[in-house]
């Protein structure tokens, strides 16, 4: 029951969230790399810098923060509220009666599921980012194709792509741990039910950017 309950979950979250992923990532790695081109007109800084500028502030910052972010939106406040919907129809203190534990059946294979599959949907944002970039400026004429790949390759650094990492999983326990915890405990009505959703995605960004500037003095 739980293996099937967090196969379900990784689906929804995962294969569920794609697209939207897919699609903000690639249009922030279009403007970042548009916008950066911008500011290197005219100056002495040689242009394949603008792949590597797209590389580091893809991995560092913008695919795991903004990609989290945006799943607070979606996975969060479904999370809420499919929690807070089971919790108003009683669904589980039927759950409960019938011993099963209910915080380890509905919250767990959620937050695993979450764990495994965001880290991996922030990986792919970074990925279609930079490829991103690299459609907005090459056919563009900002640059050559050789020039983005030289920008890309430069300058390496494994830390960065291990930060990107640990900030995907500690995203992934706040959002899931508080969408969680709000739908779990809400009481009420359909307005108290509003409230916790809007307040799963509200306190989850707060936390997220929170976490992400500590991981950013610690890591750098």
């Amino acid at each position: 029951m739980y293996y099937k309950e967090t196969m379900r979950q990784m689906n929804d979250i995962g294969v569920g969230s794609l697209i939207i992923v897919a699609l903000i990532s690639l249009f922030i790695g279009a403007v970042t790399a548009v916008q950066f081109a911008y500011q290197l007109d005219g100056t002495l800084v040689p242009v394949y810098y603008i792949g590597y500028i797209v590389r580091d502030s893809t991995i560092i910052e913008l695919a795991p923060t903004i990609t989290c972010l945006v799943l607070a939106g979606k996975v969060g406040s479904n999370m809420a509220a499919e929690l807070g919907g089971m919790r108003q129809k009683e669904h589980i203190d039927a759950m409960e009666i019938m011993g099963v534990n209910t915080a380890a059946y509905l919250i767990m294979p959620r937050l695993v599921a979450a764990l495994i599959v965001i880290p991996m949907l922030v990986a792919i944002a970074a990925f279609v980012s930079i490829i991103g970039g690299y459609i907005a400026t090459v056919p563009a004429g900002y640059m050559s194709s050789e020039e983005y790949v030289q920008g890309v390759r430069s300058f390496f650094e494994a830390n960065n792509v291990f930060m990107m990492f640990v900030k995907s999983v500690t995203f992934a326990f706040l959002l899931t741990s508080v969408s969680c915890f709000q739908g779990y405990y809400v009481q009420g009505g359909s307005i108290e039910l509003g409230k916790a959703s809007t307040n799963a995605v509200v306190f989850s960004d707060i936390l997220i950017l929170i976490a992400d500037y500590i991981i950013a003095i610690l890591l750098t």
